[in-house]
Formats: C-alpha cells, sequence, structure tokens
C-alpha cells in the first residue's frame, strides 16, 4: 500500500508541475479549453496570435513539459502495474490500486487545483494578467461535466488495466 500511496503523490506532483509548465509556456491555445468561458472570451486575442506566431523555444518547451507529463503519467501505471506484477497481485489488488491512485489524483485536481489555485490565488492571473477580474475565476465547478466524465472513466480504466497486468 505505501507503493500505491507514493505513486498517487507522484502522481499529484506531476500533475501540478505539468500544469504549472504548460501555463507558464502556453504552446497550444486547446489547453485554454479548460479554462472558464469568460476567461477563455478574455483570452482571445493572445491565443489567437499563438497560432500565428513561429515555433519559439517557450512554446517548443511547452510542447515538451506536456509530452512529458504524458509520458510521466503512462510510465506512473506501468511501474505500479510491473510492481503488482512482481509482487503477484490479483486481478483485484490491480484494481484497488489503480483506483487509489487515479482517485488520489482526482481530487488532488479537484480540490487542489479547481477549489484552492483555480478560486483562491491568483495563480494564472499571474500568466494572463489580462483575465484580471474574470468571474469564472471564482466559479468553482465551471468543468463539473469534464469532471465527472474523467471521474466515471476512473473505474473503467482501472479495471482494463488491472485485467491487462493481472494476465502476467
Amino acid at each position: 500500500m505505501a507503493f500505491t500511496i507514493l505513486l498517487s503523490l507522484a502522481g499529484c506532483v506531476l500533475l501540478f508541475l505539468g500544469i504549472w509548465g504548460v501555463t507558464i509556456t502556453m504552446p497550444t491555445k486547446l489547453l485554454a479549453r479548460n479554462f472558464p468561458l469568460d476567461v477563455q472570451e478574455r483570452l482571445k486575442p493572445r491565443l489567437e496570435e499563438i497560432d500565428r506566431e513561429p515555433m519559439t523555444f517557450k512554446r517548443v518547451l511547452g510542447w515538451v513539459i506536456l509530452v512529458l507529463f504524458i509520458l510521466g503519467y503512462l510510465a506512473l501505471f506501468v511501474v505500479g502495474g510491473q510492481d503488482g506484477v512482481a509482487n503477484g497481485f490479483s486481478f483485484s489488488q490491480f484494481f484497488l490500486r489503480f483506483f487509489v491512485i487515479g482517485v488520489a489524483i482526482k481530487a488532488f485536481d479537484i480540490i487542489a487545483l479547481d477549489y484552492f489555485l483555480l478560486t483562491k490565488t491568483h495563480f494564472f492571473q499571474h500568466y494572463f494578467p489580462e483575465t484580471e477580474g474574470c468571474p469564472g475565476w471564482k466559479d468553482f465547478g465551471y468543468n463539473r461535466r469534464q469532471q465527472l466524465r474523467q471521474i466515471l472513466m476512473i473505474p473503467i480504466g482501472c479495471t482494463l488495466m488491472a485485467w491487462y497486468f493481472s494476465r502476467f
């Protein structure tokens, strides 16, 4: 269980660093789709500029961070699966490990990022000063549908990963 908790904490750190990295570099305007609608509207001139500007070091760095973020998440679950194989985990043990990791990361996303970082600090406004004063920054739950979809995907993904790793 200690290794599962360690992987969960690593996933939370990875999520925060990924969010921070792509916020600073904003390699693609697609990332702004995760912001409240009024913030997206206020950012529209900057976002339209992103597609027209040449690929700068900052944007390349953003893409590298984004790719590393995705690979880090894959590695997190692969390492958890390989450790489970080495320790003779059953399907239910694999499922529990992946479920704990997934729920911990999602809880961190909702509580630490959506609630605290988004609504209680000026983290994003520091990087996007033109969005200062947007009511969306105070709207906890603006992305409720997206979060619910992700929450519903956790047990499905955990089942598939548990099935895959329990075959070894």
